[in-house]
Parts: structure tokens; sequence; C-alpha cells
């Protein structure tokens, strides 16, 4: 399996990607992609209730060697680029920022995977559907990790 190369613009959260800001999807950058489309699993590894927490899930995204910031929440976007979006661990369709108790740090991980054909699954699926859809059509694969912090009040 060939590597992506994968980077987020910041090794700390800016506030904006959090739940204390915007909280909207920070920009993905990909790097080697030869891969028909995109999926992505945004991981808080540090959150244990049994497995990560999962704070976004996103397929069928064309082959594009940078993911927009700010992908709005919902189950089938259009804008700023075609994909469908799986219910998150808070219960919601999108993207939810870390948002770590205060005085204490989470490292969030971005998991993209180059896969050979769109999933097909249907929109709203949840990370287990995803997982077993990816197995048969990765191509490739990388990560890349970014930490918050919440400061004590």
């Amino acid at each position: 399996m060939d590597g992506l190369t994968i980077s987020v613009d910041f090794a700390d959260f800016p506030q904006k990607h959090t739940c204390e800001g915007a909280d909207i999807s920070p920009r993905i950058t990909i790097g080697g992609l030869d891969a028909s489309s995109l999926a992505v699993m945004v991981f808080n590894p540090s959150m244990r209730t049994g497995f990560s927490y999962c704070a976004w899930l996103i397929w069928d995204m064309p082959a594009i060697d940078v993911i927009p910031e700010g992908i709005p929440q919902g189950k089938s976007i259009k804008e700023p680029i075609s994909a469908l979006q799986g219910k998150n661990d808070a219960g919601v369709y999108g993207y939810t920022g870390p948002c770590p108790l205060p005085g204490q740090t989470c490292r969030y991980l971005f998991r993209v995977y180059g896969l050979d054909d769109f999933l097909g699954i249907p929109p709203g699926s949840e990370k287990g559907v995803l997982q077993g859809a990816l197995h048969d059509h990765t191509v490739q694969y990388g990560e890349t990790e970014a930490y918050a912090a919440r400061k004590v009040a």
C-alpha cells in the first residue's frame, strides 16, 4: 500500500477549530495521492470509552490534494466539495472539534484513506460501517496528528 503525506495547518488546534471557537473543520493537505476517491476519519485516542472518540467521518470525496476548511455539517455535502458524512460520537453528521476539560490536553488523529472507488455506503453511516467498507477499497493511507489544550479558568 502506498503512503500518503498528510498535514493540517497547525500542531496545536487554533480556537476556530474547537468547541470554544467556530468548531469548523480544518484544511487537510494530502501529498502523493494516486487514488479514485478519499475518506477521512478523525479520532481522539485519548478519550477512552471502550473505543477512541470519533470526531469526523467523511467519504466519497473526489481525489483532491486539499480538503478545504469549513466543510458544513450534514449527511450529504455538495459545496465546497461533494462528499458524504457519517454520524460521529457526538451524534453529529460532520466535524466536531476538540473540547478537552479545563487543564487537559487531547490528541486528534487525522486518518486519510485513498480509495480505488467510491464506497457507496449510505450517508449518515456510523464508524463501523465505514471501517468495514474501507477494508476492501483502501489503496493508500496516511495520518497526522494535532493537539488541543484547554486552560484552567
